[in-house]
């Protein structure tokens, strides 16, 4: 009785604000269906998404109400297929959230949080639903079910044991107010490192102060300030278009210095935006929730049901490439130190060294000039360099759709055809940044994802790609670095993901956590293939294609620094493990304390190399749902390099044979078995772990 008030009560707060008024309440006639963002207002949210909890709601309850003995069909199908009004709302909240956001929309999260946590819970805690997902489970080995349906019936039942279902009702009270109190912390340490990223910005009056730095560098500086209104100025900024190449070519030690003290410290100013508090109360509950459910640690929770299965397998994957990779960030180190003595720079070196010296070391030994190399890979060569690859590999097109709705003035809407001709899916591009509106990093998700309808017909996935690349400067082209060009291959392989799957239930989507990022990486493979870098690495004003000595200086550049590279990765990813191995957390526990004694005592990480996420601002595991995970992106690496060494191994990195079974026994299967049981069915046997020691040169 307590579930059917519930529901009603639901039910009753989500009609009251339904109007036909509303984008979300009506079919959208765009084109393909995509959403209607130019009709979408905050307004609309809020009643869309009460109305979306009251259908699923109600589609659960009449699961339950269902007075035929429980079946895979009427329970766990239905299930899978319920809440389809809060499918089509929450991606293009969220979607929004990351790139056009504003305070009311922030407000508004604020004011979901807890009633989505809710909704969630009144679900996956539901005694009833869950009896009758139970007695399908019980009866699993007599039903003729195939691959993917077995996989949609262990996945849900999972899920439910996973979310505390079969806890006693005392404890469930308990998880629902953990599972409130903590998303309502995530989504604050957001927000705080949102503003903060913002709130900050490196203002120079001097232009003698900015030797070093390139024309476009110093034309984007002074388009940040005149868009500050100071157009007298120049302004430099924290997210990753603006200060890394700061970081790198700024001869103005105190301006690194300030700037990387900027950058290391957000969330960590004792002011209104601080994360450190919000931090602590994450891992505590987080800890508090894992014993809740039977576990000694949150880690041992979280990757329970992921490819590596427990802690101590990740702990020791990691500090395998430990050692080596200090060892070779420790040898670059002296590299770095004697161009500092070279250049008459006082010792010790600090980490607002390390890229300005590296970077000088590097152009010593391989006279590489990062500047020279950008002028090949502008923003739309590096494109067409990503459709070509998809070409070449699966026949695949891309073309431009005008006049389509976009989440953003400065995004672009692409079709993506099949080689028969018929459509794929839409994708969405939004390529630069736009501090304290758009997050931070580079992302792909999904507006709509890959389903079929009832009459079997495919429903095509509407993806969305959002980098923070360096914009157009003067009547240069967006031009890019080559880290840049990694990264849009990288997100380009999420979304290959979203278009190639063929999956029948939502339940079976995705990819375990820590498999996620295999598409992604192996796309990586190809960007700076000298064959593919002879087609679309083109000069930006000559249209002259690259020449064979700068591929080899960018081979030389991707494997010179590597040490640095690792370290710094693995810092962050020891440092995510560590908060959630704790099996007791002091009332007193100091964050600040905590990080110095893993990192700096435990690990012995030298203090040029800050972790790439320090703990305040390591938005990855504590709001993106990388939570003792972020380890996933190096786990992943042993999978794509592996994978990778099979095309090489056939010596055609575009082996026709090899790319139809990396669409369809890895892309399209999206989560119908299990990871390892995947990745066999495409190379034929498991990964070579040396393949990721091979590919980052630290060993043979």
């Amino acid at each position: 009785m307590r579930a059917l008030l519930t529901f009603t009560m639901v039910a009753a707060l989500g009609l009251q604000g339904f109007s036909q008024d509303n984008p979300f309440f009506k079919e959208w006639n765009t084109p393909f269906g995509v959403p209607p963002f130019n009709e979408i207002k905050i307004e609309h949210f809020m009643p869309a998404l009460q109305a979306g909890m009251a259908e699923e709601a109600a589609e659960i309850w009449a699961i339950i109400r269902n007075q035929q003995a429980p079946d895979f069909e009427n329970t766990i199908v239905a299930m899978d297929k319920s809440g389809a009004l809060l499918r089509k709302v929450s991606p293009v909240f969220s979607g929004l959230s990351s790139v056009s956001n504003n305070p009311q929309l922030q407000r508004l999260a604020q004011q979901l949080s807890p009633i989505s946590s809710k909704h969630r819970d009144d679900i996956s805690l539901n005694p009833e639903l869950f009896k009758r997902v139970k007695a399908v489970y019980a009866q699993k080995d007599q039903l003729d079910l195939n691959v993917e349906q077995m996989k949609l019936l262990e996945n849900t039942y999972r899920r439910f044991i996973r979310s505390g279902a079969d806890l006693p009702i005392e404890k469930q009270e308990q998880l629902r107010k953990l599972n409130s109190d903590l998303a309502a912390l995530q989504l604050s340490f957001s927000q705080n490192l949102l503003g903060e990223t913002a709130a900050y910005a490196l203002k120079v009056t001097d232009k003698s102060r900015l030797k070093g730095l390139s024309e476009a560098m110093i034309a984007d500086a002074q388009s940040r300030a005149q868009r500050a209104n100071n157009p007298d100025a120049y302004y430099f900024g924290l997210d990753n278009p603006s200060i890394m190449p700061f970081l790198q070519y700024a001869d103005d030690r105190e301006y690194r210095t300030e700037m990387l003290n900027a950058y290391l410290t957000r969330g960590n100013h004792n002011n209104n935006r601080d994360n450190k508090e919000v931090l602590k109360k994450i891992v505590f509950m987080r800890l508090e929730r894992a014993k809740l459910m039977g576990y000694k640690n949150f880690a041992e929770m979280a990757i329970e049901d992921r490819m590596s299965k427990d802690p101590e397998t990740v702990m020791a994957f990691l500090n395998k490439l430990w050692a080596p990779s200090l060892a070779m960030a420790k040898n670059e180190l002296k590299d770095i130190e004697a161009m500092m003595k070279k250049q008459k720079t006082p010792l010790p070196s600090t980490p607002a060294d390390w890229r300005y010296f590296f970077s000088k070391s590097k152009q010593q030994k391989y006279n590489i000039n990062q500047e020279e190399i950008r002028q090949y890979f502008s923003l739309d060569n590096v494109r067409n360099g990503i459709f070509y690859v998809c070409n070449r590999l699966w026949g695949i097109t891309f073309s431009e759709l005008m006049d389509m709705p976009v989440p953003h003035a400065e995004a672009t809407a692409w079709e993506c055809k099949d080689k028969d001709g018929t459509t794929l899916g839409i994708v969405y591009l939004d390529m630069h940044p736009r501090p304290g509106m758009k997050n931070g990093g580079a992302w792909c998700g999904s507006y709509r994802s890959q389903s079929y309808d009832n009459n079997g017909i495919r429903i095509i996935p509407i993806v969305t790609i959002a980098c923070n690349f360096t914009r157009p400067s003067g009547d240069k082209p967006a031009l890019l670095t080559t880290d840049e060009a990694n990264t849009f291959f990288h997100e380009f392989g999420h979304g290959l993901n979203h278009l190639f799957r063929e999956t029948n239930y939502g339940g079976t989507s995705g990819n375990q956590r820590d498999f996620g990022e295999f598409a992604s990486q192996v796309m990586e493979h190809w960007a700076f293939e000298p064959e593919v870098l002879k087609v679309y690495a083109k000069h930006y004003k000559t249209g002259v294609s690259i020449p064979n000595s700068l591929i080899k200086k960018i081979e030389q550049n991707e494997m010179y620094g590597q040490g640095f590279i690792t370290t710094e990765f693995l810092a962050a990813s020891l440092l995510d493990m560590e908060y959630h191995l704790l099996t007791e957390i002091p009332q007193n526990f100091d964050v600040e304390e905590f990080e110095k004694s893993i990192l700096d005592d435990k690990y012995g990480l030298i203090s040029q190399i800050p972790p790439r996420y320090r703990s305040t601002y390591f938005s990855h595991t504590f709001s993106g749902g990388y939570s003792a995970g972020y380890y996933m992106y190096i786990w992943a690496e042993q999978l794509d390099s592996d994978a990778f060494e099979a095309f090489l191994e056939k010596k055609n990195i575009f082996d026709p044979e090899l790319a139809q079974k990396l669409r369809y026994e890895i892309f399209a299967r999206g989560g119908i078995q299990d990871a390892m049981e995947l990745y066999v069915n495409f190379r034929g046997k498991e990964p070579d772990v040396n393949a990721l020691l091979r590919n980052r040169g630290l060993g043979k």
